[in-house]
């Protein structure tokens, strides 16, 4: 039994109330059966040398990276290329992560659901999205030759599901969300769990008999997401953002500022303005244009960035001024005027060879190739004009390419799609807010963490998900068929995802250290890890139990390293695996029965008396 003589009995009153539990613990039948009373008494807590961390036999690597620390800390392991296994460790912070979309996903009243990984071709091909997704689908076939993919997402699916099942506009709305493994074949698998091959995604779809109900319900959505990253407590920007390959007209990014990113996110130092690179925009400065009777050769001095389009069809020039580089060239911009354009490709030169158009014997169909000349705004009408008068093959055409410029249907964009001025160049770090007077744009790189979507009736219309509704309900003009009181209308959906992996995988690189990895509270697989010297594993026990009975405030979630390594070996160990809370029992504790309370994040070192950890730990874990 542990001496507690050091310390005032009245300061260890729980304590000693537990150990007389322990041993008025019933003993009866177990000498018949051979197992110990130890072996059936369940802990409050959970005991490391139970609890398998595979820690140890890998050494930290020279600027080693979040990704990197995962590994040696224990949490997950590659299988393959973009693939990893979730480890103990990696799981607890995956579960608790899923627990706590579980809480914000049931306030928005969703019901949680189990789709399967394994989706139709035939069905993507009805919403027009199996050839959009490209060579990223996992494509398969069962023994019957019946195409199938693993999916990277469940619109099809889910979409197919309510069609069929829901009848009443009274059903209406609803929310059905799953959290679950996708898959995606990236061409470059990178950053560990930040950009992988299969993935945790939660998905949360949502379906209403009218706009006005869908929007609502997308307002509901945003104000549950921010409550979710406001309790992880992350400086996380919600931008305003393009709906891409999944489709609709309103989406919104929750994006988590680092180094690391993939994604540059444009904020305003004046207002409220956030969007991503690909809806940013910029107020333009106003030009002087070239005088009419300027020399065309000194009008034509620009520069060209040359792409093709995905079906090879199409060449592009995009012209713009001297004083930049194609490194500054908006691709987003110039598919805005010319969506095909295929801006995967890092040089497009050897395509536009290609591209020669067959000759006259050749069995294939001939091709009607196409030209395009776009133009940023900065060069001025002037140079549009000179460009179309003295047109050149020297001047529209790369060097050494066989194309004959006459066979070649030439077309010249000098505005936006809404006939504003074209600006075909990266925004800038001090450029101009869109939105107020005053404000100058920041760019920040970021990882995406979630977005959310608005997508009307993209695949309600296509997969036939329609409802009968009464006239007087709807208040927009989407009645597709209309009988006396009721009407015929598609269901208006939102698709709202978090990345859960890639929370993970965020985290992790957003509050590493030097020392080891950091967690927030939310999401720590351990909230506090009791720290024992050598002979004081007993008095460990003592600490673990109090604080995981402990009724102050909150119960906590509790680790004992009661591994019989050195002190420092175990704290050096727990730093790397990041647990918020350290409570060592050391020399403090032998001669004064205090605990060393240790909170890296906080930069916080304080000696604690046992009757005291539990608000005092509470009070540390408030704020992480």
């Amino acid at each position: 039994m542990m001496l507690l003589s050091r310390t005032p009995r009245r300061k260890h009153a729980f304590v000693l109330q537990c150990l007389r539990f322990c041993r008025s613990r019933p003993s009866s039948g177990l000498a018949s059966t051979n197992i110990s009373p130890e072996s059936i008494i369940q802990d409050s807590f959970t005991r490391r040398s139970k609890f398998w961390i595979p820690t140890g036999g890998i050494v930290a690597t020279e600027n080693e990276d979040a990704h990197a620390k995962l590994i040696r800390a224990g949490y997950l392991r590659q299988s393959h290329a973009g693939i990893f296994h979730m480890l103990p460790l990696g799981q607890k912070v995956q579960e608790k992560l899923e627990k706590l979309i579980d809480k914000y996903m049931s306030q928005l009243g969703a019901s949680k659901v189990s789709l399967s990984s394994i989706s139709s071709q035939a069905l993507w091909q009805q919403t027009n999205r199996l050839e959009g997704y490209g060579p990223e689908l996992f494509r398969l076939s069962d023994r019957k030759d019946v195409p199938l993919l693993l999916a990277p997402t469940h619109e099809e699916e889910i979409t197919t599901l309510v069609a069929k099942t829901v009848k009443s506009y009274k059903s209406l709305p609803l929310r059905l969300y799953q959290i679950s493994r996708k898959y995606r074949d990236e061409i470059r698998p990178r950053q560990g769990v930040l950009r992988s091959r299969e993935f945790i995604m939660k998905d949360l779809y949502t379906f209403d008999y009218s706009v006005q109900s869908a929007l609502s319900t997308y307002g509901e959505v945003r104000e549950a997401y921010s409550r979710l990253f406001d309790e992880l407590k992350l400086p996380y920007l919600v931008a305003e953002a393009s709906s891409g390959d999944i489709g609709g007209d309103l989406s919104h990014e929750y994006h988590l500022p680092t180094p690391i990113g993939e994604d540059n996110v444009i904020s305003c130092n004046s207002c409220d303005y956030v969007a991503n690179e690909e809806l940013a925009s910029t107020r333009l400065d106003p030009i002087e244009d070239v005088k009419s009777d300027a020399n065309p050769g000194d009008v034509l001095d620009a520069n060209v960035w040359r792409g093709v389009s995905k079906d090879r069809s199409t060449l592009v020039n995009v012209w713009y001024p001297a004083s930049f580089s194609d490194g500054d060239i908006n691709t987003y911009a110039i598919k805005s005027v010319l969506p095909g354009l295929d801006s995967s490709l890092n040089d497009s030169i050897s395509f536009w060879s290609s591209t020669t158009p067959q000759s006259a014997d050749s069995p294939e169909p001939k091709r009607n190739l196409q030209l395009v000349n776009i133009i940023d705004y900065r060069l001025g009408s002037a140079f549009a004009t000179a460009l179309q008068t003295n047109s050149s093959p020297e001047l529209l055409l790369p060097k050494d390419t066989k194309l004959d410029l006459s066979t070649l249907t030439t077309e010249y964009i000098t505005s936006s799609a809404d006939g504003d001025r074209l600006n075909i160049l990266r925004i800038h770090d001090g450029d101009n807010c869109p939105r107020c007077e005053s404000g100058k744009l920041k760019i920040q790189k970021a990882i995406e963490l979630g977005h959310t979507f608005h997508l009307g009736t993209r695949y309600s219309d296509p997969l036939e998900a329609h409802i009968r509704v009464p006239s007087n309900l709807i208040e927009d003009n989407t009645v597709s068929n209309s009988t006396g009181d009721m009407a015929t209308v598609s269901m208006q959906m939102g698709c709202h995802g978090i990345g859960v992996s890639r929370i993970i995988g965020a985290v992790a690189d957003h509050l590493a250290d030097e020392k080891g990895l950091n967690w927030p509270r939310a999401i720590a697989p351990f909230e506090v890890v009791v720290v024992p010297g050598r002979g004081l594993e007993k008095d460990g026990v003592i600490v673990s139990e109090y604080l995981a009975n402990s009724q102050a405030h909150r119960s906590l979630d509790v680790l004992l390293d009661d591994r019989s390594e050195s002190l420092p070996w175990k704290m050096r160990d727990a730093d790397l695996v990041g647990f918020p809370v350290l409570v060592i029992l050391g020399k403090g504790w032998s001669s004064d029965r205090l605990c060393e309370v240790q909170c890296r994040r906080l930069s916080s070192v304080s000696h604690v008396l046992l009757e005291d950890l539990p608000i005092y730990i509470n009070r540390l874990l408030s704020q992480l």
